[in-house]
């Protein structure tokens, strides 16, 4: 499945902003993947973003518009949704979910690194 290039590129420009940010991209979940830190923090799924946030956020978010559970082997996986495009439209509502994940990526936690 392809990712919306657009998108990425509106992320990467949008992250460019903060220089003490070490920022790496990879393509996982079918779309691409913004790393902060060494942490996933947002990603470009299809049209979608896809949000890592706050597990405690997870009642609030679910009434944004545009607001879609992350579904992974029939269980909602808390801390983390897809936007769809309705909910990200405005310059404020993209910004308002892009900083949403970047202010949860000092407190998430790191995935385990793959022994070689």
């Amino acid at each position: 499945m392809a990712y919306d290039t657009q998108l990425a590129d509106k992320i990467r420009e949008y992250l460019a902003a903060f220089p003490k940010l070490k920022i790496e991209e990879k393509e996982m979940f079918k779309g691409l993947a913004f790393m902060v830190n060494g942490k996933m923090c947002v990603n470009v799924s299809g049209e979608n973003l896809m949000c890592r946030f706050d597990p405690s956020l997870q009642e609030e978010l679910a009434e944004k518009k545009g607001f879609l559970p992350m579904i992974m082997k029939g269980k909602e996986l808390k801390g983390y949704c897809y936007v769809e495009p309705e909910g990200f439209k405005s310059k404020k509502d993209f910004e308002y979910w892009i900083n949403l994940c970047l202010s949860f990526n000092d407190k998430a936690k790191a995935s385990k690194k793959k022994k070689k």
